[in-house]
């Protein structure tokens, strides 16, 4: 049986000071693995895009771990920056909203480039958003960003050949 006492948790049998230190240790190792607060990633790889008439500064998410991580967390986006996810292989992939803090558009795009379709993403939501078709890439801009920048289907996302796959 656990008894608590002043905030602290005691056993109903003594502790060794070896096994204490060693739990301790197994604590310490564990919060370096893990990495920091919330999950978070160290600063990601930056490649200069540019769709249509904008250059855009954009966050690689060309991993497993970075691409789970996405824009989570995030309260704001820099003027014409976002994050560009590269597939391993086209796929029918989709984005959601999860521990997203502010409102997003996602394009996809096809192996060379070109626009399949956008969606607009709301904060915090489950909601899946697809590419229409396989998609090699998605980028993710501040909501309405496409809009106002004139870009539709068939738009091709240039820079594209200058990524280093990092999986």
């Amino acid at each position: 049986m656990l008894h608590e006492k002043a905030g602290y948790l005691s056993l109903p049998f003594p502790f060794p000071a070896v096994v204490k230190r060693f739990l301790a240790v197994c604590l310490a190792a564990t919060l370096l693995v893990a990495g920091p607060a919330r999950g978070q990633l160290g600063p990601l790889p930056r490649v200069e895009l540019s769709l249509g008439m904008r250059q855009i500064h954009a966050e690689l998410a060309d991993n497993v771990p970075a691409r789970m991580q996405g824009l989570m967390y995030r309260t704001s986006l820099a003027p014409n920056s976002g994050m560009l996810f590269v597939y391993e292989r086209p796929a029918m992939e989709c984005m959601w909203m999860k521990n997203t803090l502010i409102a997003l558009s996602v394009a996809f795009f096809d192996e060379a480039g070109r626009l399949i379709n956008i969606e607009q993403m709301q904060p915090q939501t489950e909601d899946s958003h697809c590419a229409e078709r396989q998609a090699s890439y998605a980028l993710e801009m501040e909501q309405g960003w496409f809009a106002r920048n004139g870009i539709g289907a068939g738009a091709v996302l240039l820079g594209l050949d200058r990524l280093k796959r990092r999986h």
